[in-house]
């Protein structure tokens, strides 16, 4: 009677005597993963402002206008202009083919025309200058301007500030002496100051300066939610060789 049968042998390989476990302390700070100061780099009077303290937005949204009807008036004249030059470019053009007029007569229709178009352009650049926008997703932090105030784009005067809505960055901070344990990849177990709630995360960025102040070295740690400004600590959880990696080895026969 044949007997068939499948034998598995697994081998973990722990390399206990070679892997020192270490527990390094940390504190951090909570930043807002994307941040930034908006203002308008044109000069003029504020006409509306669409957010406040905690709105959310999307990129490209108006967040902010200025009074531009000056603008806006030379922009439609130009528009005009632009309308009978483009007019005058193809009936040239057609008559340049007929043989009708030279080249260099249907060269000056062709330079009032390129000419309008990019002065257009230029206006329509300048005009947007008026409007502010969102330059990414994310959360309103402060409002700095009312309608009606003046404002230069020579000296440029914070709008807005903006953060993003979830994604937060811990910088973390130890103790320069662990310089050569510390890895990216490796688990970080934290709390904030005054939340008994524990949470975790792994190193994403190490710096490659230490504070010469504190005689501490830098590193991120991505994180989603925390307000910006909390602070905290925790414990990197690491290992001298950077490995802890279990092997698993599979093999079968038949009998």
């Amino acid at each position: 009677m044949n007997k068939t049968g499948k034998l598995f042998y697994v081998i973990i390989m722990l390399f206990s005597a070679s892997i020192q476990a270490k527990e390094v302390y940390a504190t951090f700070v909570v930043y807002a993963e994307r941040t930034a100061s908006l203002a308008f780099n044109y000069s003029g009077t504020v006409k509306s402002y669409n957010v406040g303290i905690m709105s959310k937005v999307k990129k490209d949204d108006v967040l902010a206008e200025l009074i531009s009807d000056d603008l806006i008036a030379t922009l439609n004249v130009s528009k005009v202009a632009m309308k009978y030059a483009e007019i005058d470019y193809e009936r040239y053009k057609i008559l340049l083919g007929k043989g009708l007029i030279n080249v260099a007569q249907f060269d000056k229709y062709a330079l009032q025309y390129d000419t309008i178009k990019a002065r257009i352009e230029v206006e329509n650049a300048i005009f947007n200058k008026t409007i502010l926008r969102a330059p990414f997703d994310g959360v309103i932090t402060k409002r700095m301007i009312e309608v009606g105030d003046v404002v230069s784009g020579q000296m440029l005067r914070t709008a807005f500030e903006i953060q993003s809505e979830h994604q937060r960055i811990l910088v973390v901070e130890f103790d320069q002496k662990y310089n050569r344990d510390v890895k990216i990849g490796d688990h970080f177990i934290y709390h904030v100051d005054g939340d008994s709630k524990e949470y975790t995360g792994s190193a994403y960025k190490i710096y490659p300066a230490t504070n010469s102040e504190n005689r501490k070295i830098a590193v991120q740690v991505l994180a989603h939610d925390l307000k910006v400004g909390l602070f905290g600590e925790g414990k990197f959880i690491t290992s001298t060789n950077g490995s802890g990696a279990v092997r698993l080895t599979t093999n079968s026969s038949e009998q």
